[in-house]
């Protein structure tokens, strides 16, 4: 700002001395680093998915489709390995990295000379997804020219014009391209609580809000209704002089105490714990398993969770919590009425020391058995993949055709994705005593698979009296 005619100072030479000159300084030159970083390992990435491809088109052993899903989920697997992350996540940056390097070259380009930043390269792939290939080049060039004008954040819209302008597809064509794409997932977080998402159709999405909303309102309108009609009858009953003090009118008075309570819950505590009523108690509303508009088996259909907790905590001697197996610690309450409303509870007798071996001659191991591994495993035994052992399926690492016994310690939990790689690619698995898992991967790299960390441990007590029976030993997971 001017006044008096007088212009705006310039910054001085001493300004350079700021203690933030430095600061600023090595900033930038590690973001150069993570920026040189980013394009060497998008370069990488998408040659191993180029590898991968060319090594199924050489193989013709799979079945047709399979193949390159196969290489591609094996050579994932050695990439997370190598950097200690999830081989779904790795399989993911692969396609990416493809996608960004050979459909979009002049992107890739901008983003090296670090014209445009990683976060617009995201944001043009995404806006473009499902664009023709014959205008695919063109639809980029243009995207450079925005992006180059603004950060990130602010280029989506632009973006996403200029992609309807040029796509060829009409909204309603586009909207059912994305729709194939909705999904559903879980995210755990802290504290016992969990994040759950969905990607649906906009009218959907509207829909079930609404629908949460009135019904949550409705709950709030019902408690105030029925917190007035007891306060109104005992006015009467105190006009008239019948009452009568004693037992009976202590619990009359409880009563209407309970029932004028105030529901306190808040809109969004109400439309999720309505929402959680609706997905866990209710039913489709066309069940194509039954054959008509009625409710069908899939209305039987429950939700299965594994919970291991002890003993303690389902006497509630202690409020120690508990573990939902693949996910993440719920509290002791909770824990404890799961475990109320568990139709099977059996308990496993597994000496601590020598973990006795438990053998059948059959090829399916016997329904202790399973609970036994549920209980060892926890989840897929697969390095870095936590999906519950109750979503997984039992292998027999010596395969039963070839010899292997049905033996608890021939058998682990894998999930669908890594027992098929254990079938179809040259990774190698065998058990090295006590449940522990040694992979071997397509390259020589070795991964050793510990039995997972017990969630509850039993030490000698040399001072206390002995327990009681019923909490001597560990509940098995339900």
């Amino acid at each position: 700002m001017t006044t008096n005619g007088e212009s705006a100072h310039e910054p001085d030479a001493g300004s350079s001395s700021s203690p933030y000159a430095g600061i600023v300084d090595r900033v930038s030159h590690a973001d150069d680093l993570l920026h040189a970083a980013n394009i060497a390992m998008t370069r990488a990435l998408a040659e191993a998915g180029r590898s991968a491809l060319r090594q199924a088109a050489r193989s013709g052993e799979r079945p047709r489709g399979m193949g390159s899903d196969m290489e591609m989920r094996s050579i994932a697997a050695e990439i997370a390995g190598v950097r200690r992350s999830h081989d779904r996540r790795a399989q993911s940056e692969i396609d990416h990295a493809l996608t960004i390097v050979d459909d979009y070259p002049a992107v890739f380009e901008a983003w090296e000379q670090q014209r445009i930043t990683r976060e617009h390269v995201d944001v043009v792939v995404r806006m473009g997804c499902g664009l023709a290939d014959d205008i695919r080049d063109d639809y980029a060039r243009q995207a450079i020219l925005i992006c180059e004008r603004d950060i990130a954040s602010r280029v989506r819209e632009p973006l996403r014009n200029l992609a309807a302008r040029m796509g060829s597809e009409s909204f309603a064509e586009r909207h059912r391209t994305a729709a194939a794409k909705r999904g559903v997932w879980v995210t755990h977080g802290t504290d016992g609580m969990s994040e759950l998402g969905a990607t649906l159709p906009t009218v959907i999405a509207a829909g079930i809000h609404d629908r949460l909303t009135a019904m949550a309102q409705s709950v709030k309108d019902a408690r105030a209704a029925a917190g007035e009609a007891p306060a109104d009858a005992a006015a009467g009953d105190a006009a008239s002089g019948e009452g009568s003090a004693g037992e009976g009118s202590a619990a009359a008075d409880a009563a209407a105490a309970d029932a004028a309570a105030p529901d306190v819950r808040t809109m969004d505590q109400l439309r999720a714990d309505i929402l959680g009523d609706l997905l866990l108690g209710g039913a489709p509303v066309v069940d194509p398993t039954h054959g008509s508009d009625a409710a069908g088996p899939l209305g039987a259909i429950r939700a299965q969770v594994q919970v291991t907790l002890t003993s303690e905590t389902v006497t509630g001697a202690d409020d120690a919590p508990a573990e939902l197996v693949g996910a993440a610690l719920i509290d002791a309450d909770t824990a404890r009425k799961l475990a109320g409303r568990a139709k099977i509870w059996n308990r496993l007798f597994i000496d601590p020391i020598t973990r006795t071996p438990v053998e059948v001659d059959t090829y399916r191991p016997t329904a202790a058995m399973s609970r036994l591994l549920k209980a060892r495993d926890q989840h897929c035994r697969f390095p870095g993949c936590r999906r519950a052992a109750i979503r997984c399926e039992l292998d027999h690492t010596i395969d039963y055709a070839l010899g292997g016994h049905t033996h608890i310690y021939n058998l682990a939990h894998l999930c669908q994705r890594h027992h098929s790689m254990k079938q179809f690619t040259k990774w190698e698995v065998r058990q090295i005593g006590g449940g522990v898992l040694e992979w071997t991967s397509p390259l020589g790299r070795v991964y050793r698979e510990d039995v997972p960390i017990p969630s509850v441990c039993f030490v000698p007590d040399t001072g206390a009296a002995p327990p009681p029976e019923a909490s001597r030993h560990e509940p098995p997971p339900f």
